[in-house]
């Protein structure tokens, strides 16, 4: 059976290419976003949930809401990231995390992010199937 959440933050390792970095040598802002979508998703695989598995079983996919994202200091081109999530708040339709990057121990950005459960076809928002919910 997969690892059910816990209160310690799931960590996933990435590494800075050239195409995160901005003109001024740092990582773009924006990519922290991206850096944190992968870290979700690697963390709901991590807890045995595949996003395409449950597309295919119940029509449900996970959107972002809203997203909120404070930048501390600059990442660089091949510096080595762990990128942090943590449920905060889980409801019948969405759930609310917290996640990190980090350059050891660095904290570099933080940020809330949102994430709604809907139906593929129509968009509406929908109960996050049960299988989903065991796990967190």
């Amino acid at each position: 059976m997969p690892p059910a959440a816990t209160q310690e933050p799931f960590r996933h390792t990435l590494r800075v290419y050239w195409e995160d970095t901005d003109a001024g040598g740092v990582v773009y802002y924006a990519n922290y976003l991206k850096f944190f979508e992968r870290a979700r998703t690697e963390w709901l695989r991590h807890l045995g949930v595949s996003q395409q598995a449950l597309l295919d079983a119940t029509g449900a996919i996970f959107v972002v809401t809203e997203a909120q994202l404070r930048c501390l200091a600059p990442a660089r081109l091949d510096d080595s990231l762990d990128v942090t999530v943590a449920l905060r708040h889980r409801g019948p339709a969405s759930m609310s995390l917290a996640q990190q990057a980090w350059r050891g121990s660095t904290l570099l950005a933080e940020g809330g992010i949102r994430i709604g459960c809907v139906d593929q076809g129509t968009f509406r928002p929908r109960r996050i199937p049960n299988q989903v919910t065991e796990m967190l």
